[in-house]
Parts: structure tokens; C-alpha cells; sequence
């Protein structure tokens, strides 16, 4: 009589959800967990900095040596146009779970009012009992 020689198959590893900030750096998937524990804005500012820049059309893309600054112009200064800012609008609305008009939208000129216009958002919908996640 033989032996079944064969070795024993190790389950498959259960695959891991795919999220919006996979492609992201760790430090910013850690701000984006941060942000969601405990409402560090600063955090949801890492999050929003890292969206605006990985959206920066490729023709006008700061170093990443060089921080942005809340007075830099989207659509202009960086490079935006109307299409790549609502990119970052969908991205942003789709990860916190927040919608923001077309209205809204055409107020925000530079990256700071950015910054302040998503803090709003993202606080507003915690205060309506939505809570933000990924």
C-alpha cells in the first residue's frame, strides 16, 4: 500500500479589500486612519494634500520635494483645469462620503480654501450622523 505523497495545501490567503488610497504612501493610508479614529484634522489635511498633489496633471507636477502651500492657485498655478479639479472632488467625496455641488466646486481657488472647504464638508456630515470611511 502507498502513501499519498502529496503535502498538505495552505488556504489561500483571503484577499485584502482594495481601497481608494491603496496606491497612496503608508503615511497617508496611516492619516486616512488616523482622520477616521479620531477626527485629527490635521490628518484629513496629509489625506487632502496627498489627493490634490497624486491628481496634479503631469505637465505642471511639484516635486514632492516641495510642500504645497495653502496660497497656491488649483487651476493655473498647479496645473488644473475643470476636469482634474472635479476628479479630486469625486475621489474626496467618494472617500469621506460627502457631496459637494458644482457650486461649491467653482468658490475653491487655491489649495487652502481646499483644505478648509473639505474640513467643513467632512465635519458637517459627522455632525448629521454620517459617518466618514473608506
Amino acid at each position: 500500500m502507498s502513501q499519498d505523497s502529496t503535502l498538505p495545501v495552505s488556504p489561500k490567503p483571503k484577499s485584502q479589500k482594495s481601497g481608494p488610497l491603496d496606491k497612496f504612501p503608508a503615511e497617508v493610508r496611516e492619516a486616512h486612519a488616523r482622520f477616521l479614529a479620531s477626527g485629527d484634522v490635521d490628518s484629513l489635511d496629509t489625506v487632502v494634500l496627498a489627493v490634490v498633489r497624486d491628481h496634479q496633471p503631469a505637465h505642471a507636477r511639484t516635486p514632492e520635494s516641495l510642500k504645497l502651500a495653502d496660497s497656491d492657485k488649483l487651476m493655473g498655478g498647479l496645473g488644473f483645469d475643470s476636469l482634474a479639479l472635479a476628479e479630486i472632488v469625486f475621489f474626496i467625496e467618494d472617500l469621506y462620503k460627502v457631496s459637494i455641488t458644482n457650486t461649491e466646486l467653482v468658490t475653491i481657488t487655491t489649495v487652502g480654501e481646499l483644505r478648509g472647504f473639505i474640513r467643513t464638508k467632512v465635519a458637517a456630515a459627522g455632525a448629521s450622523g454620517r459617518s466618514p470611511s473608506n
